[in-house]
């Protein structure tokens, strides 16, 4: 019977365990370069025991950047700071992953520690682009033209290739939260009437035109994996729904891709009252069920037993930790211990467990 310690196969990657850590911005990159901050912070959590490690949203150009801060992997500077990152995580035994993303509209902010508001073009901010000029957060983006979005679809590829080079097992695109794609294919900020407006065909084009080219520059055996909102959480008649995202799934799967996180929102604030323990659960299971692909779970996972109960019930292949992974690195570990289930632990740290 599988458990959260049962291996998950991904293509031509087998992951020790079932336990993810989830992508979670640190805002404490320079030029895109990831640091000794990313190496503590990715690397503490393969050394906890979780079997695939999701770096934070990696921007595939300094204009798909949220923040100054972020990190990166559009040049070769960044490729060099990515390999002894990922190098430490394979020696605990872990694989990872870049979530490569751009952020469109919501782009060119301050530091969280300044309240993340809009930056200034005078103190290095940039003209934010998206599917169409519709106002996010109190800001009018422009709408991106068609030599715009070759370019965004390029940037998607050469930042997959570095990601090959830089020796990561896996590709994430964050395909949610509001951000480039999802502006795309939710017709709440979509308003285009060309080729990628309009239906929900055209809407997902950009999308499933860059897994399309993604996969033909990665390894056969590189799994490529997407984390989407599952609903837009909104009101309004035009808004991205879960019959919608089991529609993308199939497609995505078609091309290619072989897990989907379902996650949701990015748009608005979602109301309180829907966010409980496995509040976004239900999403990743019609998901796997409907479209028949491996999903992955998020949305206030933050125990073992709730983890773990997750797989035993065929809910999601996959549980993705994210503010439990920052108040415990060794989830996973104490994960073991607490369900009885035989696990290793780095032998430099077995007298301590």
């Amino acid at each position: 019977m599988k458990n959260l310690f049962s291996p998950l196969q991904l293509r031509g990657i087998t992951l020790k365990n079932r336990i993810a850590l989830s992508p979670m911005q640190q805002y404490s990159a320079s030029n895109g370069i990831p640091n000794n901050w990313h190496l503590v912070h990715l690397s503490s959590r393969a050394v906890g025991g979780a079997g695939l490690i999701i770096t934070e949203c990696t921007a595939v150009s300094p204009e798909g950047m949220n923040t100054l801060y972020d990190t990166g992997l559009w040049n070769n500077e960044q490729v060099e700071a990515w390999k002894p990152i990922v190098n430490f995580v394979h020696e605990q035994g872990a694989k990872i992953a870049v979530q490569l993303w751009h952020s469109g509209g919501k782009g060119s902010h301050k530091h969280p520690n300044e309240g993340m508001k809009p930056l200034p073009l005078s103190e290095g901010g940039w003209q934010v682009k998206s599917a169409s000029a519709t106002e996010m957060g109190g800001v009018i983006p422009q709408e991106l033209s068609r030599e715009e979005i070759q370019k965004v679809i390029s940037d998607f590829v050469s930042s997959a290739k570095r990601a090959v080079e830089a020796g990561f097992d896996s590709i994430e695109l964050h395909a949610g939260h509001g951000y480039l794609f999802h502006q795309f294919y939710s017709a709440v900020i979509n308003k285009r009437d060309d080729e990628y407006g309009g239906d929900f065909k055209n809407r997902i084009r950009l999308l499933i035109e860059i897994v399309q080219q993604i996969r033909k520059v990665i390894p056969e055996s590189m799994p490529l994996l997407a984390r989407i909102s599952a609903v837009d959480y909104l009101e309004q008649k035009e808004a991205w729904q879960l019959s919608d995202s089991i529609k993308l799934s199939k497609i995505l799967k078609e091309n290619g891709v072989d897990l989907i996180t379902a996650s949701g929102g990015g748009f608005a604030h979602v109301d309180k009252s829907k966010v409980f323990p496995n509040y976004q659960l239900p999403f990743a299971t019609a998901i796997k069920e409907e479209a028949q692909v491996l999903t992955g779970a998020v949305g206030m996972i933050t125990t073992p037993n709730q983890a773990n109960e997750i797989v035993l019930a065929d809910k999601a292949d996959l549980v993705v930790i994210a503010r439990e992974h920052l108040r415990d690195p060794y989830f996973a570990i104490h994960s073991a211990q607490q369900l009885g289930i035989e696990n290793e632990v780095p032998w430099q740290y077995k007298r301590g467990f």
